[in-house]
């Protein structure tokens, strides 16, 4: 890399390495005052609020489904304590990405690699997007695969011990990927997702509504900690089993689900390979306005997130069990609602797989194609090559959420915690923010939370492996 300056004195970054000039012209005119077109580079054309839906779409996962049973494990004042520090941490990362990105006018994670620690950098950062997200997209379509089937049979009425096409978990797998997410997944551009993001995000809504119809309970009465100071320990007592973690009055104890909570939360605001895929189709784009609709994303799933976990925690209390639906099912498994929530989460969950499948692809080309202009064949090739790979480990690897449990586990606190915080300390430079400045000390930190993150997850895996348990509940 080199550096000049221009007339008016101002600091202009030339780079040596042919990929990089190829991604950083990608924004700026060249000789003619035309931009060359290249697979990244199109004029942003994505509204606000469509972009709001695509990242709300890409945070929200399947694991919504197991924070009521965080809830029963933690009580609500610490679930609510933790998924605040979640939501702002995970926006703190955010910040980091764009920051380094309007540095070097750069908007792919891959090419942020690169330019912090060349092409090792850009592998790492490639792999690491590519494993987490078909880990996502593998545990979106289990759920396809075993939930489907049971809708079903349940609308049809139909004999559950009876040998019927349509109720075979590979074959509907099959048909949703082939007639629903493939023909999504060939969108050229992300911005064009936006609607079925919003009709997603509905989805969820309905599925929150419909928890808080189940409620038979009336809601605690959730004063602030100052306010509970106030108030007498008789009149504390019943409020206790609700806001606190379970434990025996006047002695600590901290369960061991309680621990498996914290990653469970961690990785539940996980959308940062898509940030800079919605960054650059943002119409009018800037390092302001895409935090906006970052912020704006996050909010929007953190009051879901924690409506969805207290309206089903205060519904079934101790009974609640890792995944929502299954809890709701107990009660009446041919329930016209119940149906219709199952019904509403699979959409949901089968929408945002196209949404995770295109920074996989992105990935892809920055590591093999990135001197190679767009091409419509190769697009097509890597969407059907990627949905082929996911439906055989769905259909012939029964035990593959183990193993991405692992990838989840290292691919996800790096792309969250770790990567953007050490290509944010590589890539400002010294002149503007020395090495001990404030916000390379706090980033050297995130990274460092990152790694304990990744221990603390391995750990939990490694132990309920060795135990035979299942106490984690999970899924982005």
């Amino acid at each position: 890399m080199a550096e000049e300056l221009d007339t008016n004195g101002t600091q202009n970054v030339r780079f040596d390495d042919p990929d990089a000039i190829l991604e950083n012209e990608e924004f700026l005119p060249n000789g003619e005052g035309r931009k060359p077109m290249r697979f990244t580079d199109f004029e942003g054309k994505t509204s606000f609020g469509m972009s709001v839906f695509n990242l709300g779409n890409a945070i929200m996962g399947s694991g919504i489904l197991g924070l009521a049973y965080a809830m029963a494990n933690t009580g609500i004042i610490l679930f609510l304590f933790l998924l605040t520090a979640v939501a702002a941490l995970s926006s703190y990362s955010i910040h980091l990405l764009l920051k380094s990105s309007g540095i070097v006018g750069i908007r792919a994670y891959e090419q942020l690699g690169y330019r912090a620690f060349g092409t090792t950098g850009k592998m790492a950062a490639g792999i690491a997007i590519t494993l987490q997200n078909i880990g996502a997209m593998s545990s979106y379509l289990y759920i396809v695969k075993s939930e489907f089937p049971l809708v079903i049979q349940a609308f049809s009425r139909a004999d559950p011990t009876a040998d019927l096409w349509y109720l075979n978990g590979n074959y509907l797998v099959i048909m949703v990927s082939i007639s629903v997410i493939l023909p999504l997944a060939l969108m050229k551009q992300l911005g064009y997702l936006g609607y079925t993001s919003g009709f997603s995000l509905s989805c969820m809504v309905f599925f929150l509504s419909a928890v808080r119809l189940f409620l038979h309970s009336p809601l605690p009465p959730l004063l602030p900690l100052p306010l509970l100071s106030f108030l007498s320990p008789s009149s504390l007592l019943p409020l206790l089993p609700r806001l606190l973690p379970p434990s025996s009055l006047g002695v600590c104890v901290f369960p061991s689900q309680t621990a498996y909570t914290i990653p469970i939360l961690a990785f539940a605001f996980v959308c940062h390979p898509e940030v800079l895929p919605i960054y650059t189709e943002l119409r009018n784009p800037s390092q302001r306005r895409m935090q906006h609709v970052s912020n704006l994303s996050i909010l929007v799933m953190y009051t879901m997130y924690f409506l969805a976990a207290l309206f089903g925690y205060l519904t079934f209390y101790g009974k609640t069990e890792t995944e929502l639906l299954h809890t709701y099912s107990r009660i009446d498994p041919y329930d016209t609602l119940i149906l219709c929530v199952r019904l509403a989460v699979l959409t949901a969950v089968t929408l945002t797989v196209p949404i995770v499948l295109f920074p996989v692809r992105r990935a892809l080309n920055q590591m093999f194609f990135s001197s190679k202009s767009f091409n419509w064949l190769r697009h097509v090739a890597i969407a059907i090559t990627l949905l082929s790979l996911i439906n055989i480990l769905v259909i012939f690897a029964p035990n593959i959420l183990g193993i991405f449990g692992i990838i989840g586990a290292t691919s996800a606190p790096c792309l969250i915690f770790i990567f953007p915080a050490v290509f944010y300390i590589r890539i400002v430079p010294k002149e503007q923010e020395p090495m001990f400045s404030t916000p390379k000390i706090l980033a050297a930190c995130f990274a460092g939370l990152g790694v304990a993150f990744m221990t603390m997850s391995l750990s939990f895996i490694i132990i309920d492996w060795t135990t035979g348990s299942s106490n984690s509940g999970g899924g982005h």
